[in-house]
């Protein structure tokens, strides 16, 4: 598997696949083709479908130039490989094409190319699923974490910290912050009334309370395009930061134990990453809600003082129980459902952490044949329902919206 800093990556929102990886993609091309007079670059299936609310031309366009850069939408063509696909051209002083490039926008802002001989990634872990690694564990006695700095090394913690750090300067930003959040549909920030209500509300709300508040003040940041970290992706970005700042708060761990939990939470979503998938236009929603609440619901258990098989109980729980959840984003932006559901998904982490604490861990169906769950799951879901705003939520809304223009 690969290293967890492929997990974590620090970026502006509002998305993963369709602002982030599409960004560095045109770098690359970009570096490649430096002597290029325009270009041209097709987004096809999901990244087309939903790119004007993702901004996905306006990342594209940041890199390559606004006054040569010509945008291609193609919504209804899906290349082979995956959903999130885009084609680059890099054309003469004549508009011919002297060189093309297919990549793939693949969850988290990583990027495959098509058909190049690129290195494979580096694998940094030696075990390939969380069975093996707890079996592993338990027979020796290392914890999750231990295992990470292990493969890893221990330089991952200045890493990890700074992920931390911009984390906490995530949730202080949104709860500071009010307003409207840019786009179509005119959503009012909410972070900030519901911090302010939580904290003068009886203690049998103020987990809730406030653990919501942190989940909607990154997401809303990410929806405004702040500076956030994909945890596992962009969408899902406000629920790992939400757990573990509110525990903070309530449980007092030292900031070495917070690290350690990100250490954990980042090996759960990586191994969702290589043997299921993080890509809503691939799997839908429960690759990143489901996977985010998956490794928040491992890190609190682990700051609980959970054991190695508790942790994988509650990281079972988390993704189990948002099998099937659809991506159906309104007008093809980051807001609804997906701020809410980061509120919901941090509350269900807290809830699974707790229940597995109250276990011994052991349970029938383990985390790894739920991420194998998944993926078939969400291979078969319709494409209206993965990420391309053509079904579920965004149809309504858009019929809605129709309506009320036609006056019937």
């Amino acid at each position: 598997m690969e290293s967890i800093r492929e997990l974590y990556r620090v970026g502006v929102g509002p998305s993963s696949s369709h602002t982030m990886g599409p960004k560095k993609a045109a770098e690359t091309f970009l570096e490649r083709n430096p002597e290029a007079r325009s270009f041209r670059v097709t987004l096809y299936g999901s990244l087309a479908a939903t790119g004007k609310g993702h901004l996905t031309d306006w990342a594209v366009i940041q890199v390559l130039g606004e006054d040569r850069t010509e945008i291609v939408w193609k919504p209804d063509v899906e290349l082979p490989e995956h959903p999130n696909g885009l084609e680059f051209e890099a054309l003469d002083e004549n508009g011919q094409t002297m060189n093309s490039w297919q990549a793939y926008s693949v969850g988290g802002g990583a990027v495959r190319g098509a058909g190049d001989n690129e290195a494979p990634p580096v694998q940094v872990y030696d075990l390939p699923d969380l069975t093996a690694i707890m079996e592993m564990c338990e027979k020796s006695g290392l914890t999750y974490w231990e295992y990470v700095e292990r493969c890893e090394g221990s330089e991952i913690w200045d890493f990890l910290s700074e992920v931390w750090q911009t984390m906490v300067a995530a949730v202080e930003r949104g709860l500071d912050t009010q307003g409207v959040l840019p786009g179509s549909i005119g959503l009012k920030r909410q972070a900030w009334s519901y911090f302010k209500k939580a904290k003068l509300s009886g203690t049998d709300i103020q987990q809730t309370g406030k653990v919501t508040a942190y989940a909607l003040a990154v997401a809303e940041e990410n929806a405004s395009g702040g500076t956030i970290v994909t945890a596992p992706t962009c969408g899902a970005a406000g629920i790992v930061p939400a757990v573990l700042y509110y525990l903070r708060e309530s449980q007092q761990p030292t900031e070495n134990e917070i690290l350690h939990a990100l250490a954990t939470a980042g090996l759960i979503g990586t191994i969702i990453k290589q043997n299921g998938s993080i890509s809503g236009a691939e799997v839908g929603c429960q690759g990143e809600v489901g996977s985010a609440c998956a490794m928040a619901a491992a890190a609190a258990t682990q700051i609980m003082g959970g054991s190695v098989r508790q942790i994988e109980y509650a990281a079972e729980m988390g993704l189990e129980h948002h099998l099937g959840l659809t991506c159906d984003p309104v007008d093809g932006l980051v807001q609804i459902p997906c701020i809410e559901r980061n509120a919901c998904a941090a509350s269900r982490a807290l809830n699974r952490a707790q229940m597995s604490y109250l276990s011994d861990g052991t349970h029938r169906i383990p985390f790894d044949e739920v991420v194998q769950v998944m993926k078939q799951t969400g291979h078969d879901l319709p494409s209206l329902y993965r990420e391309t705003s053509t079904g579920g939520l965004a149809k309504v809304y858009s019929d809605r919206a129709k309506k009320a223009v036609h006056g019937c």
